[in-house]
């Protein structure tokens, strides 16, 4: 069932293509820092897109052409105790919210993707670059670490080497590089970004919402369990797609060598 945006949000635009949702982080006056309205802004927009059967695929972009999202609002660092901070980074959490979002998030990386930035690209399922983008966990230089999953997902997604190596430097990476390290599925020249990113997340919005959710869960699994555990989830999720009308679509649509409607039922 479509639905419309409860209400408008300070820091996100929304904009509806089709089966695709693109959530734009509306702060470029910031480099589209994140701050705590922008956290909260975006796991409650989040939420109402879980449960909207129009949107199929959400796509995540910052404002301008300079930054995706340059890292946290270092402004609101500033006096806060460990306590404090503590109570800001596990208070419903955006980077979780969208590491568990059941339908498939794109990160539209366009620019400075770094600290803050790049672990919520990095909480995403897809990564597709500008080639003028850069990333960086260069929290190190400010005497603290990565806090919203940097050290973890990070590491899994290059290795713990690569890892070591942005984490303990703070460097900045460009866009060929994060490409070879596996930290972005695709790279792209900067006028075309919007057109592959689109293009990519049609074809998934074309596929079975209900096969879409319980494919992530499988792949994720990989990396957060070990092998026979994962392959006897795989066998279960496997199976449960055999209860879905998506299947008898899907499968009856192959035979009769048509397009598939799926329904996400």
């Amino acid at each position: 069932m479509s639905q419309a945006i409860s209400k408008s949000y300070e820091s996100l635009l929304f904009e509806r293509r089709g089966r695709v949702g693109l959530v734009t982080i509306n702060r470029p006056e910031k480099r589209n820092a994140l701050n705590i309205k922008t956290r909260e802004e975006g796991g409650a927009l989040l939420e109402e897109l879980r449960n909207d059967t129009s949107v199929g695929v959400v796509v995540i972009t910052g404002a301008g052409e300079k930054a995706f999202i340059a890292g946290a609002d270092i402004a609101e660092f500033a006096g806060r105790t460990a306590m404090m901070q503590r109570d800001v980074m596990t208070a419903r959490s955006l980077f979780t919210a969208i590491d568990t979002f059941p339908k498939p998030i794109i990160a539209m990386i366009n620019g400075y993707c770094l600290g803050g930035g790049c672990e919520l690209a990095l909480a995403c399922d897809i990564r597709i670059a500008s080639e003028t983008a850069s990333f960086g966990q260069p929290e190190i230089n400010l005497g603290i670490i990565p806090g919203g999953g940097g050290t973890q997902r990070l590491t899994r997604l290059v290795g713990e080497g690569k890892a070591m190596e942005m984490i303990l430097t703070g460097e900045i990476i460009d866009a060929k590089t994060a490409l070879s390290i596996g930290l972005v599925n695709q790279v792209v020249p900067a006028e075309q970004l919007e057109a592959k990113t689109m293009e990519i997340a049609n074809r998934i919005a074309e596929k079975s919402p209900i096969a879409l959710s319980l494919a992530k869960e499988a792949v994720k699994l990989a990396s957060r369990s070990n092998l026979d555990e994962g392959l006897r989830r795989e066998v279960d999720l496997f199976a449960l797609c055999f209860s879905t009308e998506d299947k008898d679509e899907g499968v009856s649509a192959f035979l009769e060598k048509r397009k598939p409607e799926f329904k996400g039922r």
